[in-house]
């Protein structure tokens, strides 16, 4: 692992003033006036308004997805072909906002959207309504709205959104001169100081840390970061009852040394390429992709040294260094910057604090946070972030400024709880959940041995950071999740939780 020599000296102020001029530069955000309403936008799609200021939006839409309930065998490639049509139209969507008046005005471009999703979501209902009953209240769920950022930006910006860049280049002056320029601002006299801010950080965008590196349109902002030296301690040990069982098995599985990398999700989107929008880093399994099956799995490799053949798989985290491949997953879906490999990956499995686990089903598939939180809301969200040497202190939606030397690390706590029938679901939640505040299960539950991925990141020094995402959700540290498909041998799931429920450290 190499040190991160003289890492983040001046990369607080760098960062934030860097990603304020991402985001007051345009940032690939979708402009509305404020306190408008979408339709109130002109024919070149400039939202009309006679007050000072915009705030910076992205599109909203209800996850049809997490309401799934039941999906029959014979709808379940119409109704996964539907959900990556209902994320590329939001992607869609999404970029004619951004284009500067080139997609529309803003109503026109929702209303245009809620009619494409009528007709999807009514596909996928027929799909399920041939062989269950039809879920009508899906179609309630095609209207989109726009989500505010939170981040102000002048009426003035909005007339060259799509420009934004090169307005910034042409060097606006600000009316009190010795407060300098204001391209990040788009609108002169307003707040020097933050005029300042932007020029600085427009600067450290251009030329970052070694001269020449740009940041991505759409996010992340300066608020999605915090120095975790101003974080408390705020990690917490659960309680061990009397019965707990308290070992460990270890799987170790590399950090992606073969550069398995794709930009499906077998567990959301099978049988559909580029399902998830961004690229998805894979340990274990060899084989994992959009149109692997219970039985490609089994018979595929493993880079795991014990025989696991499960598949584990996450987000890419990628270095906002201005480097772009227009590729699925990747620049085509608005994912710049160079993919880091982990330092270290530990995937480990443990035990419940009220009692014995039971062996997970082979195929088994968990999903934990949620890649949509940013505009669904925190209720799935479950990554949390931190430094090495500084993990008491967590950081749910925030990225970790961390000090010399320390690496960023990212962690998922999967569920630990099984209802004892299914391997998977139609929303695929519904058939795990986590234990209760004191270790148990909810009704009709048991326990599973909890699987914890932590990943670890020697950023280089000066380099912002951020997760891939889908368009709209701006590299939120809200959205990270990961995935788990298990594929272990029956044999060593046992010896797992016999390691687990005897209080030893295996693996």
């Amino acid at each position: 692992m190499t040190p991160q020599a003289h890492k983040r000296s001046r990369l607080t102020t760098r960062l934030v003033a860097a990603a304020a001029a991402l985001l007051l530069g345009g940032g690939g955000t979708a402009l509305i006036a404020a306190g408008a309403s979408a339709d109130g936008a002109d024919e070149n799609g400039a939202a009309q308004s006679d007050g000072p200021a915009a705030v910076a939006s992205t599109v909203s839409c209800p996850d049809v997805g997490d309401r799934l309930r039941q999906v029959p065998r014979g709808a379940q490639l119409p109704v996964s072909r539907g959900l990556a049509a209902l994320d590329r139209q939001v992607a869609a969507a999404y970029e004619k906002m951004t284009a500067g008046g080139r997609g529309g005005g803003t109503g026109a471009v929702l209303q245009q959207l809620q009619q494409q999703r009528e007709k999807t979501i009514g596909t996928m209902a027929n799909a399920i309504g041939r062989s269950a009953p039809r879920p009508d209240a899906l179609l309630n769920m095609s209207a989109c709205e726009l989500k505010p950022t939170g981040q102000p930006i002048s009426v003035g910006e909005q007339q060259g959104e799509g420009d934004a860049a090169q307005q910034d280049q042409q060097g606006q002056q600000d009316q009190q001169g010795q407060q300098g320029q204001q391209g990040q601002q788009g609108q002169q006299g307003q707040q020097g100081q933050q005029g300042q801010q932007g020029q600085q950080g427009q600067e450290d965008a251009q030329q970052g840390q070694d001269g020449g590196a740009k940041l991505p349109p759409g996010g992340p902002s300066p608020d999605d970061f915090a120095d975790i030296l101003s974080v408390q301690p705020n990690a917490q040990q659960p309680p061990q009852g009397d019965g707990a069982s308290t070992g460990t098995f270890v799987s170790e599985c590399g950090v992606n040394e073969e550069g398995h990398f794709n930009s499906d999700n077998v567990i959301v989107t099978p049988g559909v390429s580029n399902g998830a929008h961004h690229t998805h880093d894979y340990v274990g399994n060899e084989s994992t992709d959009a149109f692997s099956t219970d039985e490609s799995l089994a018979a595929s490799g493993t880079t795991c040294g014990n025989g696991d053949l499960s598949t584990y798989y996450w987000p890419v985290l990628r270095t906002l260094d201005g480097t772009s491949e227009h590729k699925p997953g990747a620049g085509h879906d608005g994912n710049v910057g160079s993919v880091l490999t982990p330092s270290d990956v530990k995937l480990t499995f443990s035990g419940s604090q009220a009692g014995d686990v039971t062996a997970m089903p082979r195929f088994l598939r968990i999903i934990t946070g949620d890649a949509k939180a940013f505009t669904n809301g925190p209720a799935n969200a479950n990554a949390s972030w931190s430094c090495v040497g500084f993990e008491d202190r967590q950081l749910k939606d925030k990225y970790p400024i961390c000090p010399d030397g320390a690496d960023v690390v990212r962690t998922f706590n999967f569920q630990s709880c099984w209802d004892g029938q299914n391997t998977d679901s139609a929303n695929h939640r519904t058939h795990v959940a986590f234990a209760q505040e004191d270790g148990s299960c909810p009704a009709g539950f048991r326990a599973i041995p909890q699987l914890q991925e932590k990943i670890t990141y020697d950023v280089p020094a000066g380099e912002q950071f951020a997760v891939d995402s889908f368009p709209e959700q701006l590299h939120k540290p809200v959205t990270d999740h990961g995935d788990f498909i298990n594929v272990m041998p029956e044999q060593l799931m046992d010896e797992a939780v016999d390691c687990i429920n005897s209080g030893r450290d295996c693996g």
